[in-house]
């Protein structure tokens, strides 16, 4: 079996453990726009794919797939799963599965707000989240809410532009500025959905971090979930981590899944406040906390493939080891 990894980037251990995965039965294939990507160096094959946004990038995988024999595609950034959501259907038409979940519940995903919304609605625990800033400083003036705020992009990604106000006057100018900013970094893209409403203030808990994989297979049924407290952070990505086991996370994420119903790996971020567990963001892909999954013993992209080919898997394939403590490590290597 071939697979292809999209939107790559800086993730060579992924492109690694699917190789390991596959052993001698095949390659894996990878792409990104930037040539310069470090996860090329891992790859079987590698190609530089036009900009997602680009008219022609569907086209191009989709020949990429043909000339290649991929038999099952994987992307790993968030703008990338909407596009592939949306065209999943002509990649099964020529014998490729796309591991992405349905385009709605990935526009969910992708939008803080309406990821807000979404679990509000299933009245599940998240915290309380505005989208005009009238109507937050109406419920602060009214009690309803306190500060310290978040401010941040609707349509965010990666700890960008995010900020705490810490009264009404730094609510008011981050406001402005996260807007400005978005309109002048790569944020705009997502965001011209609705560029009035790009910015949402979101109530802030302080206390333990968690993220968890929630595991489904191809046919969207659950499998397994894992969850590690975070105990370092870097530019937005869990950089230390401890696995164990929560009977009250664990119960969060069954009641999530019951409704999500999304294909492969449910990244989800959890906060803690000593007394109540909330559920503050969704990612529908592999996140950057996997690898401390993937050290504790769970193997999903080994999952995923033995899916692909009809089998099953024996249960310890998505078993992680209690106590498992990871850190990230920095490397340098050479692209040229």
């Amino acid at each position: 079996m071939n697979i292809l990894l999209t939107s790559v980037g800086r993730r060579g251990y992924l492109v690694q453990y699917f190789k390991d995965a596959l052993k001698e039965s095949g390659k894996v294939y990878v792409s990104n726009s930037d040539e310069h990507s470090p996860a090329f160096k891992y790859a079987d094959e590698y190609i530089v794919s036009p900009l997602i946004y680009d008219d022609g990038y569907i086209e191009f995988l989709l020949d990429y797939c043909r000339q290649n024999k991929i038999e099952m595609l994987i992307s790993l950034f968030d703008i990338d799963l909407y596009v592939l959501a949306q065209n999943k259907k002509k990649f099964e038409e020529i014998g490729v599965i796309v591991v992405v979940s349905d385009v709605e519940f990935i526009k969910v995903c992708n939008d803080k707000w309406l990821t807000y919304k979404y679990l509000s609605e299933r009245r599940l625990p998240t915290p309380k989240t505005y989208l005009e800033l009238k109507n937050a400083i109406t419920d602060i003036n009214e009690k309803n809410i306190t500060f310290p705020l978040i401010v941040k992009p609707r349509w965010g990604m990666g700890s960008l532009e995010i900020y705490v106000a810490d009264n009404e006057e730094e609510l008011k100018v981050f406001y402005k500025k996260v807007k400005r900013n978005i309109e002048n970094s790569y944020l705009k893209y997502e965001s011209k959905q609705d560029i009035t409403n790009s910015v949402i203030i979101q109530e802030k808990i302080n206390g333990s971090e968690y993220g968890v994989d929630i595991i489904n297979d191809l046919s969207g049924r659950y499998r397994s979930t894992v969850i590690r407290k975070k105990i370092g952070m870097r530019a937005g990505e869990t950089d230390a981590a401890k696995i164990l086991e929560n009977d009250e996370i664990l119960s969060l994420a069954k009641e999530l899944t019951i409704y999500t119903k999304h294909i492969g790996n449910l990244d989800i971020d959890i906060l803690n406040n000593g007394e109540k567990y909330y559920i503050l963001e969704m990612n529908a892909r592999f996140g950057g906390g996997y690898p401390f999954s993937h050290l504790a013993g769970v193997n999903l992209p080994l999952a995923l493939i033995e899916w692909r080919n009809g089998k099953e898997i024996a249960e310890t394939v998505l078993k992680a080891e209690t106590g498992t403590v990871g850190q990230k490590d920095i490397q340098i290597i050479k692209i040229n």
